[in-house]
């Protein structure tokens, strides 16, 4: 059956269905071009990003997106207690706790007692190696967004982002 067919009886198939009493059931004038609107790409690249990223580190290693950040967080700054780890990743502090408590399950990770009750963070020789395991399938992602991109407009490119998120959290604050 060609693709054509297949659209319009997909189409037909939506039309036998009544739309509810009241219903807005024609587009609204006023919508947001999908295609030319900055924050839904951005969502879109990041939603794919992470789709594949997350398949992937579950596929291989029972460890999902959010365990790999708390990861990645604490290779960069060891003894970084969870709430430095969920302003670091700017997430919710429930999702790094969910996170911490299966790394430490699974021996990845290991805690200290600190000053005023904060339990200073560190991975343990399995984390480290959990990380360099893990850390070629997130380059891989970059790689894949940024094929062909010569570097000084990779730069430039993050240079804008970094400046985006300033403004976005200033006018969020």
């Amino acid at each position: 059956m060609s693709r054509v067919v297949e659209s319009e009886q997909a189409d037909a198939a939506l039309r036998r269905h009544a739309a509810p009493a009241g219903a807005v059931t024609e587009p609204l004038d006023d919508v947001l071009e999908p295609d030319g609107f900055t924050p839904r790409l951005l969502a879109l690249l990041s939603n794919a990003l992470v789709w594949r990223e997350s398949h992937e580190l579950r596929r291989r290693f029972g460890l999902g997106t959010n365990d790999w950040r708390v990861i990645s967080a604490i290779a960069t700054r060891p003894g970084s207690s969870a709430t430095e780890v969920s302003d670091f990743l700017d997430v919710n502090k429930a999702v790094v706790s969910k996170s911490v408590n299966t790394l430490l399950e699974r021996g990845l990770l290991l805690l200290s007692d600190g000053p005023r009750g904060s339990r200073p963070m560190y991975l343990s020789e399995g984390g480290a190696e959990m990380h360099h395991l893990m850390r070629p399938i997130s380059l891989r992602g970059q790689e894949i967004i940024l094929d062909g991109v010569p570097q000084a407009e990779i730069d430039r490119f993050n240079a804008t982002l970094r400046e985006m998120l300033t403004r976005i959290r200033a006018d969020a604050g």
